[in-house]
């Protein structure tokens, strides 16, 4: 079926001349005339992109996009301006515009923004259509915004999906890498195969080439019976390697020869083993310098970064909050058996002010935690941990935390420390633990009782 484009502008010229345009090009067209129209038709059609006025009664673009923002629709919405260097139009692109057009409407400009925009909402919903058959929940899953930092992210994944190029993603820690790495296999032609991922800092150097290629009985002790390798079983699929900056020199040597000459032998065996695998990788660590550091090598590097992915932390797409909030939440709230509708408008606000060190790992958390807690349909800024509700005021701790009880405030010192120690050990719980001369069951006690793992 072709793709529907709801036309919202209180100009009935407007609306025909884009009408006769797009039907040209093989849309279909809806047209409204205000933004309280085009929201009873996106809630009702489910367009494939909207076309947007800035200048209309009764409700205006600006305020139309915001609510199309907090109901956490993932459609693209292009902005149309007379008045493209106004506060106005800066302000749309702030709150998610996909694109802005400015009037007069230039035909091939109409057409080029659309056609982008209609290729970042079928990525979303083959992501969704994917996922929800290759992995069986849903929820766990999808990738939520349409900020244009993920637009451009999608964008990328779907020229690369059915390619066999090795990607690169980097990112910070709880940024959503492997949510990237599942997105790519799961659009690509390996999809039926297996998507195998492997976490190269989880697991003891010494042991790490035994799971990347497996091993032979007697390898080593404990070696009792032959065993496959991740790179065995995801043959003719696709092998995840998080964390890749971790590898030691020997394995990174290893995988080179993976990469270079699709065979390896399994530990303490001689049968040359071939294999049609393709690799993402994934890491935040800044590998150049690693390279620099003389612990990463510079051959390695240029094979597996083929393809770069970056993505953004949570900090610099916060306009996406919303939707990954009510995401989580019916996630959560179904898991449990809970009927909550969502934050206060109030708590939006400060999840939106908050700086997000654990990005959306601890965003994940914090909701979880919210439903789990709450006994009203309505989440609120009581149901946030006191740390988050004191972000907007860290600049002077003494001024800004009078009149706050002693024990909270050394909560608050306490949940920042830990948060900080954490992201600086990529979420290691143990080399955090060892960083704060703590033993790991103290931290993670520690951890529940601030509020930052339920």
């Amino acid at each position: 079926m072709s793709k529907l484009v709801l036309v919202v502008d209180d100009e009935r010229s407007v609306q025909e001349a884009l009408r006769d345009i797009l039907e040209d090009s093989g849309y279909r067209v809806e047209c409204a005339s205000n933004g309280l129209e085009g929201l009873e038709l996106i809630d009702r059609l489910d367009p494939d992109a909207v076309l947007l006025d800035i200048k209309m009664p009764e409700m205006n673009g600006i305020r139309a996009l915001e609510i199309i923002n907090q109901r956490g629709r993932n459609v693209p919405v292009i902005i149309m301006t007379a008045y493209g260097s106004t506060e106005t139009t800066i302000e749309a692109m702030k709150l998610g515009a996909f694109d802005y057009l400015m009037k007069p409407l230039k035909v091939n400009e109409v057409l080029d923004a659309l056609g982008k925009a209609v290729e970042v909402r079928e990525m979303i919903r083959r992501f969704r259509h994917n996922q929800s058959d290759c992995q069986g929940d849903i929820n766990e899953n999808i990738m939520i915004g349409l900020s244009p930092a993920m637009q451009s992210i999608y964008k990328t994944i779907g020229r690369v999906a059915n390619s066999n190029a090795t990607v690169l993603i980097r990112g910070e820690s709880g940024t959503g890498k492997e949510l990237v790495a599942r997105a790519i296999h799961f659009n690509s032609v390996r999809k039926d195969r297996n998507f195998v991922k492997i976490n190269c800092a989880s697991i003891p150097e010494n042991l790490l080439e035994s799971e990347l290629f497996g091993h032979e009985k007697g390898a080593f002790t404990g070696a009792v019976a032959a065993k496959q390798g991740k790179f065995e079983i995801a043959h003719k699929g696709t092998i995840f390697l998080d964390e890749i900056g971790e590898m030691s020199a020997g394995t990174q040597a290893k995988i080179l020869r993976v990469l270079q000459e699709r065979e390896f032998e399994r530990v303490g065996g001689t049968e040359t083993i071939q294999v049609d695998v393709r690799i993402v990788a994934a890491t935040n660590k800044d590998l150049e310098r690693s390279i620099e550091e003389g612990t990463f090598r510079e051959d390695l590097y240029y094979r597996i970064n083929v393809v770069d992915i970056m993505l953004p932390p949570l900090r610099e797409r916060k306009q996406d909050i919303p939707a990954l909030v009510e995401h989580i939440i019916k996630n959560t709230s179904l898991e449990h058996g809970k009927t909550i509708t969502g934050f206060s408008r109030e708590a939006i606000d400060l999840l939106e002010a908050y700086d997000w060190p654990g990005n959306i790992r601890e965003l994940k958390n914090i909701c979880e935690r919210a439903v789990l807690m709450s006994s009203g349909p309505l989440l609120t800024v009581e149901d946030l941990p006191l740390g988050l509700r004191k972000s907007s005021r860290r600049i002077d701790w003494l001024g800004e935390l009078q009149g706050d009880s002693l024990k909270e405030i050394v909560a608050e010192v306490e949940r920042e420390v830990i948060l900080k120690a954490l992201e600086d050990n990529n979420w290691n719980r143990s080399a955090t633990a060892q960083a704060l001369k703590m033993n790991r069951s103290s931290l993670y006690a520690k951890m529940k009782e601030l509020g930052i793992i339920d």
